[in-house]
């Protein structure tokens, strides 16, 4: 279970999120932020273009970046981490090893991401074709691992959820050009993303021309699925 019954309290002050519209790792830190109410500013960049005061605070150069009045914390786990230990209610369960299987399959969800790069990046059917089948398969191992449950293990939202919420965020679109269905032989995973679309903290993720934005984004790649959309759209 998840100890998320106390009152939510976060007094670290002031802090501001630096954001990319796109970027599925934002997401979870926005979705953390809401989950646990913690009042907040997003600043959104361009990262092909990052302004001289990110490149300053940002060793990494890249986001989501926490800026607050204690100083700068980078890296989406590092900084969901630090939002939930600093107010009460935490997000993960309470049992250690449950604590650390969810963060296994955290880690998990992030292979998972980078297989979805790779698949909106393949250049011709068989590199796409491949990806597809990659994605296909992580979605059979998450199947093992879900129950008759809303969420990951639990009726409650926990931390894990927070990761899966930006992962089938993409196939909101891939599914508008595509007839492949991603999710044929998993219907817990379908439902566990039929769940998570309709959760507030994770619709809210987003600014609202994200999928706008994400088409675009995915047309300029010159990639085998840009040429899906192009055709689509013809």
């Amino acid at each position: 279970m998840t100890n998320n019954n106390q009152t939510k309290e976060f007094s670290g002050g002031q802090i501001d999120l630096v954001s990319f519209a796109l970027c599925p790792y934002v997401q979870r830190a926005i979705i953390i932020l809401d989950e646990k109410e913690i009042p907040h500013n997003r600043t959104y960049i361009n990262l092909a273009d990052k302004p001289d005061w990110f490149k300053k605070i940002s060793p990494l150069g890249k986001v989501p970046l926490l800026k607050t009045e204690q100083g700068v914390l980078f890296e989406s786990a590092v900084i969901g981490e630090y939002l939930d230990e600093v107010t009460t209610g935490s997000l993960h369960p309470i049992d250690p090893f449950e604590k650390a299987r969810h963060r296994s399959w955290i880690e998990f969800g992030s292979t998972i991401l980078a297989t979805i790069a790779g698949l909106y990046s393949a250049q011709d059917s068989k590199a796409f074709e491949d990806k597809r089948a990659v994605i296909t398969s992580k979605f059979e191992q998450l199947e093992v691992q879900l129950r008759d449950t809303n969420f990951f293990a639990s009726d409650n939202f926990q931390f894990i959820d927070a990761v899966y919420g930006p992962i089938f965020r993409y196939f909101d679109t891939f599914d508008l050009f595509m007839s492949d269905n991603f999710f044929a032989t998993t219907p817990r995973v379908l439902k566990y993303r039929q769940n998570l679309s309709i959760r507030p903290s994770v619709i809210q993720a987003v600014p609202e021309d994200y999928q706008s934005r994400l088409i675009d984004f995915l047309l300029k790649k010159d990639s085998h699925l840009s040429r899906i959309i192009n055709k689509k759209a013809a």
